[in-house]
């Protein structure tokens, strides 16, 4: 028992001098690269009412976060397990103001699962978003800012994941518009359980033609080849026919300013912590079964604060950002 009593929780690490101090050069170095490039530096609290702190967020960010009661209110509390949504509620509530904003922020979060094989339940997010702009140029900004943040971290094999969740959103309107639960087929979509999604498809009620979209887009992924089939299979659906031109264009810009980097397209990528509304991304490095770095653009959390925005992020653990440089260098 005297032994166990050090012993930390699962997942939760302490950080020794050396690391500490490459860690911490990166936090400055990275949070440099971002005031330059014209973002504002946030410090949102480790703990807030949770009535703020998951407005609008969705049940996975519900389930990651720890609880308590406030000694003084009464009300509950929560632990922060993803600053992207505290720095929503500052655009919306605290600066208010009509014009964009670029903030970013690194700090603590805590988590009450892993959400990876490889991923810390005690994060150091470092992160930045940009609010008020709809444009797929603040899209491209974003994924480039995070590009160049893991290639200042020494991180070099670069796999980007690019996705749409516009994609599966089109195919879920038409299926409830058909009587049939999308529930279920979210899972199914998320898990990339095919057997079960062909199950799903052969006793559901919905039309042949949107039967065959559902079956045939998980396999829509693999390199850019993979547009032109999904062009074929959407050519009368103008709304996913934008979707895959925007794809088309944010690869194109990724290839010109990094031509080393290696993407992958999902088009039923419908990752996220289920308020994501766009473009998603995701950036992997060998050795690692999670990502290192994610983002994309989630319009919808501004309106649970009461004032709409258009908003595009990414963030980051500068651990296993850290950890990741150091295995490429």
């Amino acid at each position: 028992m005297s032994r166990n009593r050090w012993i930390l929780p699962d997942g939760v690490e302490e950080i020794l001098p050396d690391q500490a101090w490459h860690i911490e050069n990166l936090r400055r170095q990275l949070l440099d690269t971002y005031r330059e490039a014209g973002y504002q530096l946030i410090i949102p609290p480790l703990v807030e009412f949770t009535d703020s702190l998951l407005t609008g967020v969705g049940a996975d960010l519900d389930l990651l976060t720890f609880k308590m009661v406030d000694q003084i209110s009464g009300r509950t509390l929560g632990l922060r397990s993803d600053m992207s949504p505290q720095a929503a509620r500052i655009d919306a509530h605290s600066l208010a103001n009509e014009g964009v904003n670029r903030l970013c922020y690194a700090g603590s979060t805590l988590k009450t699962l892993p959400t990876g094989p490889d991923s810390s339940r005690a994060p150091l997010q470092v992160g930045a978003e940009i609010f008020g702009d709809a444009s797929v140029s603040a899209d491209e900004e974003i994924l480039l800012l995070m590009l160049s943040s893991l290639k200042l971290a020494g991180v070099e094999k670069i796999t980007l994941d690019l996705g749409n969740v516009g994609v599966f959103a089109w195919i879920a309107e038409r299926v409830a518009e058909q009587g049939e639960d999308t529930e279920e087929l979210f899972d199914l979509i998320q898990g990339k359980r095919i057997p079960e999604i062909n199950s799903w498809v052969a006793s559901s009620k919905v039309s042949a033609n949107l039967k065959v979209l559902i079956m045939e887009l998980p396999n829509l992924a693999g390199d850019l080849s993979v547009l032109e089939k999904a062009r074929e299979m959407f050519a009368d659906v103008g709304d996913v026919l934008q979707i895959i031109d925007q794809l088309q264009a944010v690869a194109n810009v990724v290839k010109k300013a990094h031509v080393d980097v290696n993407i992958f397209l999902d088009l039923a990528e419908v990752r996220g912590s289920n308020y994501h509304s766009g473009l998603v991304f995701a950036a992997y490095a060998p050795g690692y079964g999670s990502s290192i770095a994610n983002g994309g653009r989630y319009d919808q959390v501004g309106a649970a604060f009461g004032r709409a925005r258009p908003a595009t992020g990414f963030s980051t653990d500068l651990k296993a950002l850290a950890q990741a440089g150091a295995k490429d260098s």
